[in-house]
């Protein structure tokens, strides 16, 4: 079977490689963290003109399947995810506090909304149910993922984390724009619908930004001098293991639980996907300025190559067994 990267898999590795080859520094630095700062509001504020209502009501009746989901992405993943933590204590060669605040992060993320309906579809599953599950996770974690970030940093003590300067900036940078822009949505709903495409674009775009100024700033703190290769290692192994556990075991409630193949389509990649889209705006917005803001998304940026490279796999198969199944019920007799 070939593997290929995708065209914006390869310029995110482009980001980071010119940001090790010749990072931005200064004034202009501090220019190119203003206009993300910008960029990540206006993106907010075009997500909530975006987002219709029927979105998330649509399918709530499924509310069983719904449950499920939450409970894998807002209290199993991060409950999993604090123990990678206390690594650093006793073995900070392999995982530098950053790292493993990265890892916290990594776990309060919500559910990628774009790719887990993808796949759901790609499967034959019920794309109903993971468009209002994805949604729903998405805007309940711009207000979640703070909070339990929070949480998990006040259990294990890891890193320095303001957690008023950083509840202001969410409700400012992310909250505020995406209210007005969800109030602006008559207006603008029909526009954006219309130009899916280009509001993908713009999204990409501001990932890619944060990106290289995240690594820029952090190639200029020493990030590659403080994460040696053990550490990468260790973090794409763990980041393996998380998505393999949470793909298992989603498979495993779900069938204990008697849900349809579709369902469970549903559930394994909904329940296990982590968003890159609106982890990275929220990490900027979080960590603003931190020294080890690259350590700190390098999780997120490892575990979203790997849940593309997996889920692809996996929706081809789920497909397979689902079309099988639907054949079979259709021949036989009544």
């Amino acid at each position: 079977m070939k593997f290929r990267l995708d065209t914006f898999t390869l310029l995110l590795l482009g980001a980071i490689v010119l940001a090790t080859v010749l990072p931005v520094r200064g004034d202009a630095a501090d220019a190119l963290a203003t206009v993300g700062t910008i960029a990540v509001a206006l993106l907010f504020f075009l997500h909530g003109a975006a987002l219709s209502r029927e979105q998330i009501i649509a399918g709530a009746t499924h509310w069983r399947l719904h449950i499920i989901i939450t409970a894998f992405t807002f209290v199993f993943f991060p409950l999993v995810v604090l123990p990678i933590n206390e690594i650093s204590n006793f073995a900070p060669g392999w995982m530098p506090p950053d790292l493993g605040l990265g890892f916290l992060y990594l776990g309060v993320l919500p559910s990628a909304v774009s790719s887990s309906i993808a796949y759901t579809a790609m499967a034959k599953g019920n794309v109903p149910a993971a468009i209002c599950s994805a949604a729903a996770s998405n805007v309940f974690g711009m207000m979640l993922t703070p909070f339990l970030l929070l949480l998990l940093v006040s259990t294990s003590g890891a890193g320095n984390f303001s957690v008023v300067e950083a509840l202001r900036d969410i409700v400012l940078q992310l909250l505020l724009p995406f209210a007005v822009g969800h109030g602006l949505r008559p207006l603008l709903g029909g526009f954006l619908a219309r130009h899916e495409t280009l509001s993908s674009r713009y999204d990409q775009c501001v990932i890619w930004l944060i990106v290289y100024s995240a690594f820029s700033h952090s190639v200029a703190s020493g990030l590659w001098q403080n994460l040696p290769l053990n550490a990468i290692l260790l973090a794409i192994a763990l980041c393996f293991a998380l998505l393999g556990f949470f793909m298992v075991m989603a498979m495993f409630v779900v069938r204990r639980l008697g849900f349809s193949l579709e369902d469970e389509a549903a559930v394994v990649f909904c329940g296990s996907k982590k968003s890159l889209a609106s982890g990275l705006p929220m990490a900027k917005v979080l960590f603003s300025g931190h020294p080890g803001f690259g350590m700190i998304v390098l999780p997120i940026m490892c575990y979203n190559q790997i849940q593309v490279i997996v889920g692809a796999m996996l929706a081809k198969k789920y497909r397979a067994r689902i079309e099988a199944e639907s054949a079979t019920t259709a021949h036989s007799p009544e």
